[in-house]
């Protein structure tokens, strides 16, 4: 049975004792991470959030303290006092390396079972037992230095906007659901039976509705939910640090928010972030990079060759290119080296991405090896050398097909290939873009309908509105994202607020007045009273400590994260509910409760 701490209080924490606290007598309370004996002494290091410090026990230093030390196992919760000496065999490692603790008292707080896992830095345990056993998992040193920076970074960011005169609001986490994009979660209503509730994607509405109230400037670090398929580094619920402008255009909202992220970065990683950030549209980063979230730490860039090969007798070709497709290619340097084998690979990897293959043309030292050797000319294979700067050593990789599949497989191949040739020098290099100008509508073939690609309340670009009924495919959209490094970091849009536009907006996407209306029929009649010209962004917070702290798992920066369905194995929700629960519900399970836990 543990002690009380009847009175004892702690002066300092264990990664703070210094050289000059010599002399000092302090009391440290934490876990011991470990004990060992040496030359008739104990020794335990007692670890905290802040770190460790050596305690040092004998029979010499204090007979009681000697013994009860002798009983102590690691994981025990113990409070220790004793004065603070220099060290006897400093150890550099440690920031309190130069000096220890002669223990002459010791309170055994409570006790410990043998641990499931072996709490130190760099943990080698399976992610189910370190999402089990998540609160001894979140005790590793190097686990508090993420939730430091966590906490730094939520500092920084309500410090820069409550200097720039934003004002925090909390929105309602219990909402109207509204089916437009990702799946909501939704929660019965007791009170209306048969009634849901929905938890929010984003507070979109709720934010464009204090521009309407005259907030002017608001923001809020929230919980925003999705009941997605997810992907690697998605969790069902997350952090947004959300925030909505009055009187702005897009230029000032760019501005704010590369202020923000350069203030972030400086006070909490010590990184400058040039400024201005560069922009590229989307148009420019799905032609480039293949990718609306494009990774710019490498230059090997997608290029059009279509001109340059629109002679050729080759079928593949010439049926893109008359189908309304393209010819594009990448350069890889010193790829000539390739066997068949490695290339016939990333023909297989471009077919995952719908390409129906890959050309490939090496420029070795005795002359050009192609896959489609017998369609080239030496006139063209010239021309594809120029366009694409291969020189000897080089080669060329090439997807002819819908632009779509083009941009979508070599974008994948690019990245496939960064990685495999290592062309990313400095992991640790943060480098930052806008894309800007995305298309308002997207072309959903399953609904043979257009879908808002952001929101229904996104604007459009001015020269562009004449298009909404007769050409939505091409028009583009007050919308921007901040990508770092290949990651969409945040993305917003300057707002609709203008009713008549935002009619043509509903009636573009298939919306009746009703349906409208009954979607969004609260924010429709706020619109009747003066809404001002507004825009906003949102950041995926979760995401920017990853790249803070140097992570690439989003389950490290989350204190009690799901796996990868959703499941909590520490808490074990989702769980089965007492059938009175549901019937206060009026709630019947029509489907079978699945008993295995998806890994």
């Amino acid at each position: 049975m543990g002690e009380a701490l009847g009175g004892l209080k702690r002066t300092m924490y264990c990664g703070e004792p210094r050289e000059e606290h010599i002399g000092q007598t302090v009391t440290l309370m934490g876990w011991v991470q470990r004990n060992r004996k040496l030359g008739g002494l104990d020794f335990i290091d007692l670890r905290d959030r802040e770190g460790i410090m050596q305690v040092v026990f004998g029979e010499e230093i204090n007979k009681e303290a000697f013994e009860k030390a002798k009983t102590i196992k690691p994981e025990y919760c113990i409070a220790v006092t004793g004065k603070v000496v220099k060290r006897q065999s400093p150890n550099e490692n440690m920031k309190t390396g130069m000096v220890e603790l002669l223990c002459e008292n010791v309170k055994i707080l409570s006790e410990s079972d043998t641990p499931p896992i072996y709490i130190k830095e760099g943990l080698d345990a399976s992610e189910q037992i370190r999402l089990k056993y998540r609160y001894l998992d979140l005790r590793r040193p190097d686990m508090f230095k993420i939730f430091n920076i966590r906490n730094k970074a939520s500092k920084a960011i309500r410090d820069f906007m409550d200097k720039n005169g934003f004002l925090e609001v909390e929105t309602p986490i219990l909402t109207k659901s509204t089916p437009e994009g990702a799946r909501d979660y939704l929660v019965p209503s007791r009170n209306y039976p048969g009634m849901f509730y929905a938890l929010p994607q984003s507070p979109q509405i709720f934010k464009q509705l204090l521009m309407v109230s005259g907030f002017d400037k608001y923001y809020q670090i929230t919980k925003c939910f999705r009941d997605e398929d997810l992907r690697a580094n998605r969790q069902p619920e997350f952090t947004q640090v959300d925030m909505e402008l009055s009187f702005v255009e897009e230029e000032d909202i760019i501005s704010y928010n590369e202020k923000l992220i350069a203030h972030v970065f400086k006070e909490v990683i010590g990184h400058e972030v040039k400024l201005p950030i560069q922009r590229m549209t989307f148009k420019e980063a799905m032609e480039k990079y293949g990718s609306d979230k494009p990774d710019i730490r490498f230059d090997m860039l997608i290029t059009d060759i279509t001109e340059d090969v629109k002679d050729m007798d080759f079928v593949v070709f010439k049926s893109a290119i008359e189908n309304g497709g393209s010819v594009r290619a990448l350069c890889l340097k010193g790829g000539a080296s390739l066997g068949r084998k490695p290339l016939d690979k990333l023909g297989e990897f471009v077919k995952g991405y719908k390409a129906k293959g890959l050309a490939w043309i090496q420029f070795k030292e005795d002359g050009v090896k192609s896959s489609i050797a017998k369609f080239l000319t030496d006139d063209v294979t010239a021309k594809i050398a120029e366009t694409m700067g291969a020189e000897t050593g080089d080669a060329v990789l090439i997807v002819a097909d819908k632009n779509q599949v083009v941009f979508d497989s070599l974008g994948a191949l690019r990245l496939h290939l960064a990685k495999e040739f290592d062309l990313i020098k400095d992991k640790s290099e943060f480098k930052f873009t806008w894309v800007t100008e995305f298309p308002l509508f997207e072309y959903s073939e399953e609904e043979e309908r257009f879908k808002a690609c952001h929101h229904p309340f996104t604007a459009p670009m001015d020269e562009d509105i004449d298009m909404i009924e007769s050409n939505p495919g091409a028009v583009r959209s007050k919308a921007y994202d901040l990508v770092l490094n290949g990651e969409e970091l945040g993305g917003g849009s300057i707002r609709i607020h203008n009713m008549d536009l935002q009619e043509r907006m509903f009636r573009a996407l298939g919306f009746s007045e009703e349906e409208a209306m009954e979607k969004f029929g609260f924010l429709i009649d706020a619109f009747k009273f003066g809404p001002p010209p507004h825009g906003g962004l949102a950041f995926g917070f979760d995401r920017m400590i990853m790249f803070l702290a140097g992570t690439d798992n989003i389950k490290d920066v989350i204190a009690f994260p799901k796996n990868q369905n959703a499941y909590c194995y520490l808490s074990e929700a989702p769980n089965i509910v007492d059938e009175k629960q549901l019937s206060e519900l009026g709630i019947k399970i029509a489907a079978e409760p699945k008993k295995e836990i998806e890994e």
